[in-house]
């Protein structure tokens, strides 16, 4: 079974930064695709960015410039480097990867997600 951990949400003034993890656990052979999402009150979940098994990262305009996405495969590990936050990325942020199990199952795995508030 694989299980997903996320952290490195709270509460941060405008322009201020947040660094997210989600690691993975589990009967892991390899981790290819991973991606953050987010969903606000009362708004369906949204895109926030990939980063592909080589490392390409893709991002939702909106956080363009601001947000940078990284892994370590090492330690089953991806980061969000959240920068410049505005009110409008508040929002529970969820991690979601593609794992090729040790049975050779490949699935989609959810984290349990981490609030992200920007206020002042």
């Amino acid at each position: 079974q694989v299980h997903l951990v996320e952290s490195g949400g709270g509460l941060v003034q405008p322009g201020g930064s947040l660094r997210l993890s989600c690691t993975s656990s589990g009967s892991i052979r390899s981790i290819g695709t991973v991606a953050w999402y987010r969903q606000a009150p009362g708004k369906q979940r949204e895109w926030v960015s990939t980063i592909s098994t080589g490392g390409t990262s893709y991002f939702v305009d909106s956080v363009k410039g601001r947000f940078t996405i990284s892994r370590d495969n090492t330690k089953n590990t991806v980061y969000l480097q959240m920068n410049s936050l505005k009110p409008e990325d508040t929002a529970v942020y969820f991690c979601n990867a593609l794992v090729d199990t040790t049975d050779r199952r490949m699935g989609s795995y959810w984290g349990q997600g981490t609030q992200v508030t920007v206020s002042s």
